[in-house]
């Protein structure tokens, strides 16, 4: 039993909630008082409130997201009518904007915004003493330098199954209007000595997997390095570093530095958006394409760097034949991964400014994605939904990283493969739940019959995809048209990488591309 409970909707195991464990880490006197429980927004909401209630809580502090919200709602719904004199305290982005008309925030007795590290605890110590705090709290942003590090609540089940979420800054300078980073101005940076000695005791505890969730990581080129240049120190065949990175700013030392780490120990998440000048303009974002391909060539050349590269569908201004041309470019970088994003009007971003100009119709209903607007249809959309879907199906998902660009071979990547998505929905009659087997067979026939491959050619192609990751079977569709003796034998050197990117890397480590090796397999 405690006192305060804190908790929160993940939308799955794997995310160990990062927001959860600041709060937790900061609760100062309130510390043994206080406990941390987390769900999954795929559990019934009676067995979460089951569960809650069982702790006998005074305070119980929910964190409120896009992707939690309706479920969160539920809970505190059902938890408002069977134990009425519990306070309930909600934090989080998806409460801390546009506050007045939330239905969830009608439940609760407080709402924090902003960020709440230091104010929930201060804010239960209140309640506790008796005293009655306002509604609605916005809290001073703290100064980082007095915030404690969450890093030791990551247990022994965290650092072995979930994501380990870590930051050595927030905040963003740019102002995009879509991402509610645009409003977290200036960066804050924490002190870096204390962030690496808590990056050293999660390597001791035995973490393998870091990512990072800072928006601009290379932004302050000196902490960059130095971040790298520590975790290339300690480097093992396992370690895996996600990272958010500006396109366009990748200087020389920087590069090097890059180039040293052995192949998929590394991933960048590096956000375009668009490629069109003037849809740029009208979300207020800055950026060079011109260094942009420059780096992504060297990154493709020179590095094992694994790059997932996002655009969006449905920025004000950009058509659809402006988004395939956009598509077109970035799949001639060469990225591992393309996330194909749909536009969602998150709460306080200050692209509602465009809503009348640009007849911007968005869902009611989270994630709040776009439905319409001047330059794109519902059916528009709809059919880019579906391409989002199976091109992260059958694009990004390393299964097939040799038929795809088959597809496309002399002509429009994006058209192709458009056509390729009304194709299989046509086939289908679903985006979710296809197996890879019935995908397999989906890609084949599309080669062959649309497209025109020689049955042999594309079988071959497929079959070598298939067993690039260690399958060893041949599935039935492609039997009549190859050797049954043909096997791939299974690629090495990936260790224990995140299994998209070990598919990509071994799709990589099978092409002719030099990737420099300078860290040696062992640390001494």
């Amino acid at each position: 039993m405690s006192d305060i409970l804190l908790t929160t909707l993940n939308a799955k195991y794997i995310h160990a909630s990062f927001g959860l464990r600041y709060l937790m880490a900061n609760m100062g006197e309130l510390t043994e008082r206080s406990r941390l429980m987390e769900f999954d927004i795929n559990q019934r909401a009676l067995e979460v409130v089951e569960k809650i209630l069982a702790t006998k809580p005074r305070i119980i502090g929910f964190g409120v997201y896009i992707w939690n919200t309706r479920e969160t709602e539920t809970v505190v719904e059902l938890i408002r009518r069977l134990a009425p004199d519990v306070i309930v305290v909600l934090g989080g982005p998806e409460v801390s904007y546009e506050t007045k008309d939330q239905s969830i925030v009608e439940l609760a007795d407080h709402v924090i915004i902003g960020e709440a590290d230091l104010a929930f605890a201060d804010i239960c110590s209140s309640i506790l003493r008796g005293e009655k705090p306002a509604k609605i709290i916005p809290a001073v942003l703290p100064e980082v330098v007095k915030v404690a590090l969450p890093y030791e609540l990551y247990n022994e089940e965290d650092l072995a199954h979930r994501v380990i979420y870590v930051e050595a800054s927030r905040g963003c300078p740019f102002t995009c209007e879509f991402c509610l980073s645009s409003l977290d101005i200036p960066v804050r940076q924490f002190p870096l000595d204390r962030f690496l000695d808590a990056m050293d005791g999660l390597l001791k505890r035995g973490a393998k997997q870091f990512k990072f969730v800072d928006r601009t990581f290379n932004l302050n080129l000196k902490i960059s390095e130095a971040i790298l240049c520590f975790f290339k120190e300690r480097y093992f065949p396992e370690l895996f570093l996600h990272f958010e990175m500006i396109p366009d700013r990748l200087p020389g030392k920087l590069r090097r530095l890059i180039a040293e780490f052995p192949p998929g120990a590394l991933q960048f998440e590096v956000g375009i958006q668009t490629f069109n000048d003037d849809v740029s303009e009208n979300i207020s974002r800055r950026q060079s394409y011109e260094k942009l391909a420059d780096n992504f060539r060297y990154l493709r050349e020179e590095t094992g760097v694994h790059i997932h590269a996002d655009l969006i569908v449905g920025l004000p201004g950009e058509s659809l034949e402006s988004f395939g041309e956009g598509f077109d470019r970035l799949v001639a970088l060469n990225p591992q991964e393309i996330q194909v994003g749909i536009l969602k009007r998150l709460k306080g971003t200050p692209i509602v400014h465009h809503d009348e100009e640009f007849q911007m119709v968005y869902s009611p209903q989270p994630p709040f994605e776009i439905l319409c607007n001047r330059d794109l249809g519902f059916e528009t959309v709809q059919r880019m939904r579906r391409f989002a879907r199976y091109w992260d199906l059958v694009g990004n998902s390393g299964n097939f990283a040799e038929s795809v660009p088959l597809m496309w071979k002399d002509a429009s990547a994006f058209e192709v493969f458009l056509q390729f998505t009304d194709w299989l929905y046509e086939r289908s009659n679903k985006r979710h739940g296809i197996a890879l087997t019935q995908l397999v067979g989906f890609v084949f026939e599309f080669l062959t019959n649309e497209r025109g491959l020689p049955e042999s050619v594309a079988a071959a192609v497929v079959l070598r995809d298939y067993q690039r990751a260690g399958r060893s079977d041949i599935p039935k569709c492609l039997r009549p048209h190859i050797d049954e003796s043909l096997r791939v034998e299974r690629e090495t050197g990936a260790g224990q990488l995140p299994r998209r990117q070990s598919r990509h890397l071994a799709s990589d480590s099978s092409s002719t591309t030099k990737i420099p090796n300078t860290i040696p397999a062992t640390t001494e």
